[in-house]
């Protein structure tokens, strides 16, 4: 089972509308998956379900059926993690639902950071709660691969998401803003990464605990929602179209690995995604991804063809992470 986070330190470059889509197109290739929500926003869970199924899940009081649920014994000093929920969306997809409650949870991690350092078992067993609630949830999916959306911060919370992860993926836009979170980031995924296994030297051995090993491996990069105009990217965008390999290899990949002109020459460029115009609003009132609307969703005329570009974009791209991250169909491997 492979864990891939998505993470850009800039909001609004459409992160989770990318995992909402990778997630459900790995479900039609056959690949199990869970989403994991892990943004105390819930933007993803509110593309999952209707406001109806998210009003049960979110009653007055305790939270069962939720990342904040699986997490509350810790958060109340109670316990451990309790056994995580995973919705089903269709048989091959699960979501473990967020909680705009899960924002109690950043002192929480803030204090059990430093604590690790004494070796403090209790701090472990906080650190590595999302860890091992996504390990739960995809025992519970039998899931080949568990996609991590979290917050444009870089926060306690993202940090122990972060280090959940086998592989970072980062959606950006071709603008200023997002390039910068992309110099922000990548520091601090080597910072993160450095600190957690100085941590793991200081782990008491016979707590049982599962613990994450912190891989973090930049998978690549993926450049969304750009304007185009007669196939090209309009003039404004293109000055930061060419700056993006070069500072992806700085500061993703601390320099290494061969120089790039542009992203269509660039192997870290998982690929470069239309703005689907008026499909998002579409899909959104369907509540179904882009590439599975139909006429009956209003996709007519010259939105037929552009449902079927969507589809093989996305399908493009889940083979491209998964060439990347290694992720398998472990059923039709094993037929």
């Amino acid at each position: 089972m492979t864990t891939i986070a998505f993470f850009n330190n800039k909001g609004g470059v459409g992160k989770t509308s990318l995992v909402y889509h990778l997630a459900m197109m790995y479900a039609d290739l056959g690949v199990s998956v869970v989403a994991a929500d892990l943004d105390p926003q819930a933007n993803l869970s509110a593309m999952f379900l209707d406001e109806e199924r998210l009003e049960e899940l979110w009653p007055d009081g305790d939270h069962r059926q939720t990342i904040l649920g699986s997490v509350s014994p810790i958060l109340k000093g109670l316990g451990d993690i309790d056994e995580p929920h995973v919705e089903e969306i269709t048989p091959a997809c699960g979501l473990v639902v967020g909680d705009l409650g899960l924002s109690r949870f950043e002192a929480k991690l803030s204090v059990a950071w430093p604590a690790c350092l004494e070796g403090d078992e209790a701090a472990f067993r906080t650190e590595s709660a999302f860890h091992r609630t996504i390990l739960k949830a995809a025992e519970v999916q039998d899931a080949d691969v568990v996609l991590i959306d979290v917050g444009p911060n870089l926060g306690a919370i993202n940090r122990a998401a972060i280090i959940a992860a086998d592989f970072v993926v980062f959606p950006l836009a071709p603008d200023l803003f997002s390039l910068q979170g992309l110099r922000n980031i990548g520091p601090t995924l080597r910072d993160w990464r450095r600190d957690w296994r100085d941590r793991l030297d200081r782990a008491p051995g016979d707590s049982g605990l599962s613990l994450p090993s912190a891989e973090i491996k930049p998978a690549g990069y993926i450049v969304v929602q750009h304007a185009v105009r007669a196939g090209r990217p309009v003039q404004a965008y293109e000055r930061w179209i060419r700056r993006i390999p070069g500072v992806y290899r700085k500061q993703a990949l601390d320099g290494i690995g061969p120089n790039a002109s542009s992203t269509d020459d660039d192997p870290q460029c998982l690929a470069t995604l239309k703005h689907y115009r008026s499909l998002m609003p579409m899909a959104q009132e369907a509540r179904k991804p882009m590439f599975h609307l139909r006429a009956a969703d209003g996709a007519l005329g010259g939105h037929i063809y552009a449902v079927q570009d969507c589809y093989e974009d996305f399908k493009r791209l889940a083979g491209s992470i998964a060439a990347k991250c290694g992720v398998t169909d472990r059923r039709s491997a094993g037929a």
